[in-house]
């Protein structure tokens, strides 16, 4: 079995945390991966006990590695699926950051979770991804997204216009600050995309559920020339004049669920349901 950590930041305060994973990881005689900045950034706390292999990106992430593990909130396992791409390795998060819906690995947790990765009592949900197809090249060759596509104005610029199609027909003219696009990433299984308009001006605009196997294309209008273009975290500027399209990629990425875990329990205790916060 080959292990690859990610991590992107982390605080002084998070290093006994990361210590703690680590020796835990070490003392089941896992070979490691690490991602090389942060083995760099972590070097003056962490000696390893044996001999480590080092990655900086997706092109020589080892081909035999098993699993990846993310070490901080769902913002760094979003960075994490960058590196995957269609190679079928699954991810898992141990969060370290606050609330932690991808990442639900709590830290109290993580003796507990390792243990079922080594015995290999963990499920595998696939998650489906939305994909970008642009007249230019974006987003260096990763032209894709666990949670969302979206279409901002500038920060100085004027409301836009984006005009959306389905499958070419043409579904509606959003006046709004941007637009997005998101997957069900809480309930994959929907096979659906929902589109959503940020800040709109007509108060009657409202989210819209379209079935996944579309493909969802954009005109955008402006005083701006320019506008930006996300996908989950990374951000291009883009020239009005780019043709952007969103479909369903053809791979999915595979998440980690360790027997003991339940996602639906995960979103009541985030989300605190059923709590009472007045008392």
């Amino acid at each position: 079995m080959l292990i690859a950590i990610y991590n992107r930041v982390f605080d002084k305060e998070d290093i006994p945390s990361l210590l703690h994973i680590l020796r835990l990881l070490e003392a089941q005689n896992i070979p490691l991966c690490f991602f090389k900045d942060f083995y760099l950034r972590l070097q003056p706390y962490f000696e390893p006990q044996r001999a480590i292999i080092l990655f900086s990106g997706k092109n020589d992430l080892p081909r035999q590695t098993d699993m990846i593990i993310s070490l901080g909130g769902d913002g760094t396992m979003l960075d994490a699926v960058c590196f995957i791409g269609n190679s079928g390795i699954p991810l898992i998060g141990i969060n370290l950051g606050r609330l932690g819906f991808l990442a639900a690995v709590a830290e109290e947790e993580v003796a507990g979770a390792i243990e079922s990765l080594v015995k290999g009592a963990f499920s595998l949900e696939q998650r489906t991804l939305i994909h970008l197809d642009s007249s230019v090249p974006l987003f260096d060759g990763s032209p894709f997204a666990l949670n969302e596509f979206t279409i901002h104005r500038q920060d100085t610029s004027s409301m836009i216009k984006v005009h959306t199609y389905l499958n070419g027909e043409f579904l509606n003219t959003y006046w709004a600050d941007g637009l997005i696009v998101a997957t069900p990433t809480v309930f994959p299984q929907t096979s659906s995309f929902i589109i959503t308009p940020v800040a709109p001006h007509n108060l009657n605009t409202r989210p819209i559920v379209v079935p996944d196997d579309n493909v969802i294309s954009f005109e955008i209008e402006g005083r701006s020339e320019q506008f930006l273009c996300t996908l989950d975290a990374r951000t291009e500027t883009i020239k009005n004049t780019v043709q952007l399209a969103v479909k369903r990629e053809n791979f999915k990425i595979a998440l980690i669920r360790p027997d003991e875990h339940n996602f639906l329990n995960t979103m009541r205790q985030k989300l605190y349901w059923g709590i009472d916060r007045r008392n």
